[in-house]
């Protein structure tokens, strides 16, 4: 539901009709109630608002579900360009008492769903531009008193790639790289050879902006003369971007079409 919010009702004006959006979800696999239960969840998330247009009911993605959107495309999108080496590094430490034990949970879970590696206790590292992304999840959990967040260079005595490797699951990380390619293989080959038809665009444009999504969360983004030379997210990206290229001009046009009236 979120990858459709993002992908869909955002490029056709924020808004989506509540008919239209049953229509297209069912053809990606979901069902009615599951997708009013998601709409009415995200309604109480203050992620939609109820908004009638041209006699359709439907409705309009808030500010806060157009910012939460636009956080995400930053980690979505960063594995696209590596950041630069030359700009450092991003360094969150925090000191959460035991008595804020949920809160320093949560920030751990959100450093982590950010990209950012475990360093050691309480120490965690990213790309510099990752800096805006830290603050901003520290500041949501009101931890700024306890927390350290701040960019610099790397001047230790470890290698820096041991120490990244060490820091994050790259191996694995570059394993899902290795499966989106494998799993997309013959897709590429397909859209490559002919146009698809915007009915059959639809529901493979959402479900690989949904697969695809979730690896960047995983992935730091980390510059290239830290990887392994055979690093697989270029890649992954190349098939991932040859495969949106081909998709999306008629997934869209699939979708526009039912932006029509209950």
């Amino acid at each position: 539901m979120v990858t459709f919010l993002g992908a869909v009702v955002r490029p056709l004006g924020d808004w989506m009709p509540i008919a239209g959006a049953v229509d297209l979800l069912s053809q990606a696999g979901l069902d009615a109630p599951s997708v009013r239960t998601a709409v009415h969840r995200l309604k109480g998330n203050g992620w939609l608002e109820s908004e009638a247009r041209d006699g359709a009911r439907g409705y309009a993605l808030t500010a806060v579900a157009l910012e939460t959107l636009a956080a995400g495309d930053e980690v979505i999108w960063h594995a696209r360009t590596p950041a630069v080496l030359d700009d450092g590094w991003c360094i969150v430490h925090f000191g959460v008492p035991e008595s804020m034990r949920a809160k320093r949970q949560q920030l751990r879970a959100h450093l982590g769903h950010l990209g950012f590696g475990n360093v050691g206790t309480a120490l965690w590292i990213a790309p510099a531009r990752m800096l805006h992304a830290a603050q901003r999840a520290v500041a949501e959990l009101g931890l700024e008193a306890h927390t350290a967040v701040f960019v610099g260079d790397y001047h230790g005595t470890q290698d820096l790639t041991s120490l990244l490797y060490d820091s994050w699951d790259l191996a694995a990380i570059d394993q899902s790289y290795r499966d989106f390619v494998s799993d997309h293989e013959q897709l590429v080959a397909a859209v490559d050879n002919a146009r698809p038809e915007p009915a059959e665009a639809f529901p493979t444009y959402l479900a690989l902006l949904d697969q695809w999504r979730r690896l960047p969360f995983r992935d730091p983004g980390l510059p290239g003369e830290v990887l392994a030379p055979d690093w697989s997210r270029p890649r992954a990206v190349a098939v991932f971007e040859r495969l949106v290229a081909g998709l999306e001009e008629p997934a869209l046009a699939h979708a526009r079409a039912h932006w029509t009236s209950d």
